[in-house]
C-alpha cells in the first residue's frame, strides 16, 4: 500500500517536472523568435520552434501579453543565474562580466517591443521593471565587485550605471540594421579595464 502511494507522489512529481521542462522549452523558442522576429512574432512559429501544438502555448499563455511577460521574466532569471556560474569558471572575474553582459544584451534586444504590449498596464510594467532590478542588480554588483577585487577594472562604476549604459547602447538595435550594438557594448566592457 505505501509503494503505490510513493508511486503516486513520485508520477505527479515526474509530470510536474515534465510540464515545467516543456514550458521551459516553449519560454526558450518563444525568446529565440522574438531575438530574430519581434514580439509581434507569429505563434505559429514559436509553436513549430518549440516543437509544439499552437493549443499548447495558448492553454499555457491565453494572450500575447502572457507570453511576453513569461518570456521576459524567464530571461531576467537566466541571466540572474548565469552569473555565478560564469564567475566560477571564466578565466578571470573581467570575462566572467564580459559574458555576462552579452546574456544581457541578448535579453535586451528580445524585451524590445514589451512596452508596446504592455502600454495599457503601466502597474504590470513596473512590477517587471522592479523584478528586473530586483534580479540583476545584485548579479552585476557581484561580478563588478570580483572585477574590482581582482584589480582588472576601474572601481568608479556601480551596476546600475553599467545596466543603464548597456541599455542605452541597445537602443535602436532593432530597427537600424547599420547599428551594432554589441560592438559598442563590447568596447564600453573593455573600456573598463584598469589603467596601466
Amino acid at each position: 500500500m505505501n509503494d503505490s502511494g510513493q508511486g503516486a507522489g513520485s508520477a505527479a512529481g515526474s509530470k510536474r517536472k515534465d510540464a515545467r521542462r516543456n514550458q521551459q522549452t516553449l519560454l526558450d523558442a518563444a525568446a529565440a523568435i522574438f531575438l530574430t522576429s519581434g514580439v509581434e512574432a507569429p505563434v505559429r512559429d514559436i509553436a513549430a520552434k518549440a516543437g509544439v501544438g499552437m493549443g499548447t502555448i495558448y492553454r499555457h499563455f491565453p494572450t500575447r501579453a502572457d507570453l511576453v511577460v513569461a518570456v521576459y521574466r524567464h530571461q531576467v532569471d537566466a541571466c540572474a543565474e548565469a552569473g555565478p556560474g560564469l564567475l566560477a569558471t571564466s578565466q578571470t572575474p573581467h570575462a566572467a562580466l564580459g559574458q555576462w553582459v552579452d546574456l544581457f544584451v541578448d535579453f535586451l534586444v528580445t524585451k524590445h517591443g514589451l512596452a508596446a504590449v504592455l502600454q495599457t498596464d503601466n502597474a504590470g510594467f513596473e512590477t517587471l521593471h522592479t523584478y528586473f532590478l530586483d534580479r540583476l542588480l545584485p548579479v552585476c554588483t557581484r561580478l563588478l565587485d570580483a572585477a574590482v577585487a581582482s584589480g582588472e577594472i576601474r572601481p568608479d562604476l556601480d551596476a546600475y550605471q553599467l545596466m543603464r549604459g548597456v541599455g542605452n547602447l541597445c537602443i535602436g538595435a532593432d530597427s537600424d540594421p547599420r547599428y551594432d550594438a554589441r560592438r559598442l557594448v563590447k568596447l564600453l566592457v573593455a573600456g573598463l579595464r584598469q589603467p596601466n
